[in-house]
């Protein structure tokens, strides 16, 4: 089963885990200083925020159960005619994940992946996207 994932870029971070501790009526996940994540059922999604990028949306993604709904999405967005970024296997957020990001026509960010396991950094090393500014796991 697909999840829908939003991330949002904070200020206060222990301030927002609150609101959204509140609003979620549950504790998150995974809990570390600069990220915090909430795995709901109902809505079904996958919802972080972080002190990582500038304050807001940082971006939306599907997070997929396994390999064959992974490779599902990226046939269905292979054809498509947007900028995109194959990152493979990486560490972002505190998860070794494979993923490829693709930008919507307003240039929002979608990451398309798979979670394989936790981690303990937040990210393993840069990737390409990132010293370039153009997608928002950095």
């Amino acid at each position: 089963m697909k999840k829908l994932h939003v991330h949002i870029s904070v200020k206060d971070i222990e301030k927002s885990t609150v609101f959204y501790n509140e609003l979620f009526a549950t504790e998150p996940s995974k809990l570390k200083p600069d990220y915090v994540k909430w795995d709901l059922t109902n809505p079904s999604i996958n919802f972080a925020i972080s002190k990582h990028g500038k304050p807001g949306l940082n971006h939306l993604g599907i997070e997929t159960e396994n390999e064959t709904e992974l490779e599902e999405l990226y046939q269905r967005i292979n054809p498509i005619d947007a900028n995109k970024n194959e990152e493979g296997e990486t560490v972002c957020c505190y998860a070794r994940s494979v993923k490829t990001w693709i930008d919507d026509p307003q240039k929002i960010s979608w990451e398309i992946f798979n979670s394989l396991n936790d981690e303990e950094v937040y990210r393993e090393k840069p990737s390409s996207a990132c010293s370039k500014n153009i997608f928002s796991c950095c």
